[in-house]
């Protein structure tokens, strides 16, 4: 590699420019050596990926909207990369948990995190974590989403948001809904429902949204905000009854339900969506290889059947680059932890 003196940088010592010319340019030219070797290393890195199994790490209990869909890519993505994935379950803190796990590994693209609204805007927001939750973790690619919508006992004795409504203030605080963890999108969307309601009830938490749900259909809990995909069998088998869609707009998996708003209780909004990430300085190659690897499982016509059977909805092509994860990430972050605030969410310890 040759270097001239226009080659030396403005910022070095005058003596780099006189009469150690000759140990300044060994300097660089090691250096400008060392920075080949480097960028090499990562795109043989990045060619050779992956070379272990990999963990997509979900910070929920099995059987939920989340794990559903890190089985469902992990699957596709195994025949992909050309190597096994193994979905990781680690419940607690609202996800928290299983997040700082993969914003502590190893940035070499074999452990990721299946996250989604709850852990990544409501959770980060409402738990003491020691890391930036938009800047020290790499977004790869936005995945499903789907409605939030109040799901209740069958034979609650409501079925419209108006008679919800009535029937919250009759039950004088007596009434309880299964939430999963402060900050998650199902206790910020209670807490939201209560506070546009003027009705009041009791909060239980339970672990996932598996069990949440379980203790609906049992009659132990009497609703929850939950998302829709994980309860629309339980609604088709006569096992619940949903009072509203908390959208503006109705939802594609069962269009004859009436929004919130359309019921008789506006203004509640809430969409429940997922997203991939990898540790901060992941290589961008092995960044570009994950994100390919996503697209190519979408575009799948076996996928796309699972996943909107259970009525998630896929992202257009345009909006599941790393930036657009991160844009909109961003954009759902400025938008909740106001609303958060002014409504007294608080994790333990914050």
């Amino acid at each position: 590699m040759l270097l001239t003196f226009r080659d030396v940088p403005a910022g070095y010592p005058y003596t780099c420019k006189t009469n150690l010319w000759g140990e300044c340019m060994r300097i660089l030219t090691l250096a400008a050596s060392m920075a080949l070797a480097l960028a090499g290393a990562v795109g043989v890195q990045a060619q050779s990926f992956p070379t272990k199994p990999i963990t997509l790490v979900v910070g929920f209990a099995p059987g939920g909207p989340t794990d559903t869909v890190a089985r469902v890519l992990g699957e596709h993505m195994r025949h992909t990369l050309g190597e096994s994935t193994v979905v990781e379950n680690k419940p607690g803190a609202a996800g928290t948990i299983g997040l700082g796990q993969v914003v502590r590994a190893d940035p070499d693209g074999h452990m990721l995190y299946v996250g989604n609204w709850t852990v990544n805007v409501g959770a980060v927001r409402t738990f003491p974590i020691q890391f930036d939750a938009l800047n020290d973790i790499a977004p790869i690619a936005l995945l499903t989403s789907s409605k939030l919508w109040i799901v209740a006992r069958k034979d609650l004795p409501a079925n419209n948001a108006k008679e919800f409504v009535a029937w919250l203030k009759s039950s004088e605080g007596r009434a309880n809904a299964a939430s999963i963890g402060v900050g998650s999108a199902a206790h910020v969307c209670l807490v939201d429902v209560k506070n546009r309601s003027g009705g009041d009830f009791q909060l239980v938490t339970y672990r996932g949204g598996a069990p949440a749900v379980q203790a609906i259909a049992a009659g132990q809990a009497d609703f929850g905000c939950l998302e829709g995909g994980q309860t629309l069998g339980l609604l088709r088998g006569g096992q619940v009854k949903v009072i509203g869609v908390a959208s503006t707009t109705r939802w594609a998996g069962a269009p004859d339900v009436p929004t919130l708003a359309e019921g008789g209780l506006p203004g509640v909004d809430l969409e429940f969506w997922h997203g991939l990430w990898a540790p901060k300085n992941t290589p961008k190659p092995v960044i570009a290889k994950l994100n390919d690897a996503v697209i190519k499982a979408f575009a799948d016509e076996s996928v796309k059947k699972r996943l909107t059977a259970i009525g998630h909805t896929l992202p257009p092509k345009d909006k599941m680059t790393p930036q657009a994860l991160y844009n909109h990430h961003k954009a759902e972050v400025d938008k909740w932890w106001p609303i958060m605030q002014k409504a007294g969410i608080k994790g333990p310890n914050t």
